[in-house]
């Protein structure tokens, strides 16, 4: 779907949507517990869809109704399932100790660029523990095998996805197990996230000096009723519109969370823009900006909205500790890079990042490169633009934030 979106300010209040990274670890956590949960997530995505379909292969009974998931958990797993990830790197890699852990196999169909992205140093551990990999075919990943409680030696710095598969799964193992951290954890937020998950189930993982501990005989216990918190990763981009374009207020957002792109408000302030703070919203408005150094290693989801804030500042800004968005969605380094310079940016890719020097964006025609954060970031762009911006592959909004042409066109001033 292409769209032409015209050179229209946008400002007013919004409500966050629910938090796809909070969703993931919720569903897989109820599907393990000894009674029914109900999870109230007011929207829902290609994303959750993935990881709620995959729960329900394994055996689970997974009902969306109005805005509340239902999750009746699986009693035994089922054999020889058909787990469909679509392009969600997160149910995969959350998934993939999770299903090893129960001992049954299972085919893993991957669509998009998600049989591309890598799964190494995962793969070789779950195989030094007992699990057999083969690929029937590109987009199939066949696995088998059963994991036992141990230690377990796996790089921080890859990927955080890897080290939440694995606390998922430890502890369906039934004895105490480790992991241990070889290298520096990255995007660790992320890992706290799934922690939080664990405790409100009841499961203990008790933080060490280099890692993790799980300890023996412990069980998913439902906690009956939760709400998802809002997404500060979809929000990130209605605030950063807000630092360039016109006030915006986002209401939903817990500033207490564990999601660590709330940290889009530390870096607005530090761009210059006015960020007004309550336990109901967040406000941002704009004023002179002026660019900084960025160190995304703990946030590589907020990139693309901070280098178009960088590019409405005055200087240079670099955002460096971003290696690992070379294997996203798409390589989010350069389609970041190339989608502000055909709009009259001036952005340069680094090893690790990008530098960008603050320059008028003029309008052009652009590919979301069927990225969901690309379309987004075209589209606040759009509201600083001097000429229109013709966006092709728009629906890949869908993956996270089905709704988000609908809510862009409400704040149209």
């Amino acid at each position: 779907m292409d769209l032409t979106l015209y050179p229209r300010r946008i400002g007013g209040t919004i409500r966050a949507i629910a938090s796809k990274s909070q969703a993931h670890r919720l569903l897989i956590c109820a599907a393990f517990a000894e009674k029914a949960t109900k999870i109230i997530c007011s929207e829902t995505s290609q994303d959750i869809e993935a990881t709620a379909r995959c729960m329900s292969a394994l055996g689970a009974h997974i009902d969306y109704c109005g805005d509340t998931f239902t999750v009746y958990p699986l009693d035994f797993p089922k054999p020889d399932a058909v787990l469909d990830c679509g392009e969600s790197g997160s149910t995969l890699r959350f998934l993939l100790p999770v299903v090893a852990a129960l001992g049954v196999s299972a085919d893993f169909v991957m669509h998009g660029r998600l049989p591309e992205r890598p799964l190494s140093p995962l793969w070789e551990l779950l195989e030094e523990n007992g699990i057999i990999f083969s690929r029937p075919s590109p987009n199939v990943l066949h696995m088998e095998g059963k994991l036992r409680s141990g230690c377990y030696h796996i790089a921080g710095d890859v990927s955080s996805q890897f080290i939440s598969g694995l606390l998922f799964a430890l502890p369906l193992t039934g004895g105490g197990s480790e992991i241990m951290l070889t290298s520096k954890l990255e995007s660790a937020p992320y890992v706290d996230m799934t922690l939080r998950a664990l405790a409100l189930f009841g499961i203990q993982a008790q933080c060490t000096e280099h890692g993790f501990y799980l300890p023996a005989f412990q069980s998913y216990r439902s906690c009956g009723k939760i709400t998802v918190e809002g997404d500060w990763s979809n929000a990130a981009f209605w605030l950063c519109s807000g630092a360039i374009c016109a006030p915006m207020q986002v209401t939903g957002l817990d500033l207490d969370s564990a999601q660590g792109d709330r940290k889009i408000l530390e870096v607005l302030e530090r761009f210059g823009a006015k960020i007004e703070k309550s336990h109901e919203s967040i406000c941002v408005s704009p004023q002179e900006l002026s660019g900084i150094d960025i160190n995304a290693s703990d946030i590589p989801d907020l990139v693309p909205p901070m280098a178009l804030v960088a590019s409405c500042a005055r200087g240079k800004t670099r955002i460096f500790g971003a290696q690992r968005l070379r294997i996203k969605e798409s390589d989010r380094l350069m389609s970041v890079s190339q989608t502000l310079n055909r709009l009259g940016g001036k952005v340069e890719v680094t090893s690790d990042g990008l530098i960008i020097e603050g320059a008028p964006l003029c309008g052009g025609t652009v590919n979301s490169q069927n990225d969901h954060r690309i379309a987004m970031m075209s589209a606040i762009a759009s509201t600083v633009s001097r000429g229109s911006i013709v966006l092709e592959g728009a629906e890949a909004v869908k993956k996270s934030y089905p709704r988000f042409w609908d809510d862009f066109r409400k704040l149209v001033i």
